[in-house]
């Protein structure tokens, strides 16, 4: 067992007595979560996000969250999400390294979290959808997984997360365009949007 995925189940055990206290998680769809490697997409409106993804794929899923660049120089923090397998990301370039290092986890089987908005949004349609998820999944030839988490976050009450069903880019011929990206993205936070029960209910 790699040293990292050793201190990610320390810390989900240690982490997972307080979250029970304060939220009730129902999680549907885990048998959606495939073996090996997929790309984990998910809406965000909360710091709190990617603890409760951990939490919803259960401790034998290791999973490598894509977090800004900012949250590697504060002390401690850094440590602890580098050695939970974090991976960091300069959002205001192209980062090379991030995309080498998301390629390097997917190719050796590995799962990897990016939140498709880029940047934590309090209400739907706020920002347009980033099209880097799909660029890797494509690259790398792995699924992508949709996962959808209730913007708000009450505490002590059910607060209910869905995994969908993965999927995988359609083969194409040619090189795909900067709007068929955008296209694919948009597509992809349809899927998640649609997984909101609240939606369901109302449909």
């Amino acid at each position: 067992m790699k040293g990292s995925y050793r201190f990610y189940r320390c810390c989900y055990r240690i982490a997972r007595a307080g979250i029970a206290v304060v939220y009730r998680l129902d999680i549907s769809g885990r048998e959606n979560i495939p073996e090996g490697a997929v790309m984990v997409c998910a809406n965000h409106s909360s710091t709190i996000d990617p603890v409760l993804l951990a939490f919803a794929f259960g401790i034998d899923h290791f999973l490598h969250v894509v977090a800004k660049k900012e949250l590697f120089r504060i002390p401690v923090l850094s440590v602890i999400i580098k050695g939970l397998g974090a991976i960091s990301v300069d959002r205001e370039v192209s980062d090379v390294g991030t995309v080498r290092s998301m390629l390097t986890h997917l190719k050796s089987g590995d799962k990897v979290v990016i939140f498709p908005e880029g940047t934590r949004v309090s209400k739907d349609d706020a920002v347009s959808a980033k099209s880097g998820a799909v660029k890797i999944a494509e690259r790398a030839k792995v699924p992508l997984l949709p996962v959808f988490i209730p913007r708000k976050k009450p505490f002590f009450r059910k607060l209910t997360i869905v995994i969908g069903e993965n999927y995988c880019i359609e083969k194409h011929e040619g090189k795909l365009s900067p709007e068929d990206y955008n296209m694919l993205a948009d597509v992809l936070m349809g899927k998640i949007k649609a997984l909101d029960p609240d939606m369901r209910v109302s449909a």
